[in-house]
């Protein structure tokens, strides 16, 4: 039975050192607590705020749910669109655009069994179903299961953007006549912008703002600087969180910080290379990033610039320190106790962050 606003053990943490058990610390300190707000979901890969109290769900086996905070009561939306669920795929990720919030955005695959596709979409929401929906664009694809990508990100000039992944073809993420391993860059409507870098090359993909990319499931806009963040998962270590700049290439594979599963030896020809960028910070190990929120709330000031990733294999809350220069200066890794897949981040209206975890479970951080 699904159980809403489930209080947990409050645990505190100091801004530098992970902290399990219910102490206090100096002023310093950043004190919340942690609460279950929902249980008994599919894998909850995708949430989005329409208002404070109004949260939507994507789960990946298929299906869009709308979670009222303050009745307690969750939703099934009708009209949600069919998916394939096989390997990584399925509903993918949603978001709401903050220039046109009637309009919700979403990831997810589709096509047939032998051509499976990461597809931008967007609808509307009236009543208890999803209106007016539009398949923006359907990226190339194969029959592998494999490095779907894929979030949304906004920024205020207009523009959306989301990334796929390499399919799990290597070398597919240097050619840009394929989706694979790019993040696109679209009109709200899903037209092409004329300033994409690629408009003009021949037999290129227009849509592509960036390449050279693994499997991209984090994307974050920092409005107050104008980034644009990328979290994306390595081979065997080497994930990567990449500050995006139009046309530029990420270098996968040809360059990366990972290993080979198999054989344990580097992938690529070397970890870097001239006209191929450096990621802003590596993981190794790896992580297993499944998100990215870039803070910007008023509930946790202290935290206000940071990054936070969802971790899948090591299980906790990264949270990354920046300078003003955009550059990595430390991390944090919170609520490693709890020992769970942290695969979707929202930041609520009032600045808590909300959290689901790969065993069903939605959860959020607020101030003691």
């Amino acid at each position: 039975m699904r159980q809403l606003f489930k209080p947990i053990t409050r645990v505190f943490f100091t801004l530098w050192l992970c902290i399990s058990s219910p102490l206090l610390y100096s002023a310093t300190e950043v004190e919340f607590e942690l609460e279950q707000v929902a249980d008994g979901l599919g894998i909850p890969w995708g949430l989005a705020f329409l208002s404070e109290n109004r949260l939507l769900i994507t789960e990946r086996e298929g299906g869009v749910k709308l979670l009222d905070l303050a009745s307690n009561k969750m939703m099934s939306l009708k009209n949600a669109p069919s998916v394939i669920a096989n390997g990584q795929g399925g509903m993918l990720d949603v978001a709401v655009s903050p220039e046109e919030p009637s309009w919700i955005y979403f990831t997810y695959v589709g096509g047939s069994s032998d051509r499976h596709s990461t597809i931008l979409a967007r609808a509307q929401l009236e009543g208890d179903g999803l209106t007016r929906w539009q398949d923006l664009l359907i990226t190339t694809g194969n029959d592998n299961g494999q490095h779907f990508g894929s979030r949304i990100a906004f920024d205020n000039d207009g523009y959306v953007y989301f990334g796929v992944g390499d399919r799990g073809e290597r070398d597919s993420a240097q050619n840009l006549s394929l989706h694979q391993g790019s993040v696109m860059r679209l009109h709200l409507d899903g037209s092409i912008p004329k300033d994409n870098p690629f408009v003009t090359t021949e037999a290129a993909q227009l849509a592509i703002w960036t390449y050279g990319h693994r499997n991209p499931q984090g994307i974050a806009y920092d409005a107050d600087n104008k980034r644009l963040w990328l979290i994306e998962h390595g081979p065997r270590g080497g994930d990567e969180i990449n500050l995006l700049a139009k046309g530029k290439n990420y270098g996968w594979p040809v360059i990366s910080h990972g290993r080979e599963y198999i054989s344990g030896l580097p992938v690529g020809e070397s970890k870097q290379k001239e006209a191929m960028e450096q990621p802003v910070k590596v993981y190794i190990p790896s992580i297993a990033p499944g998100s990215l929120l870039y803070y910007t709330g008023e509930a946790f000031p202290q935290w206000r610039g940071n990054l936070f990733a969802g971790a899948l294999k090591l299980r906790h809350l990264n949270r990354v320190i920046l300078n003003d220069r955009a550059e990595a200066v430390d991390e944090q890794r919170l609520l490693q106790d709890l020992d769970q897949r942290i695969r979707a981040l929202a930041q609520s209206p009032r600045g808590w962050i909300y959290f689901s975890t790969d065993s069903g479970n939605i959860y959020r951080l607020k101030p003691r």
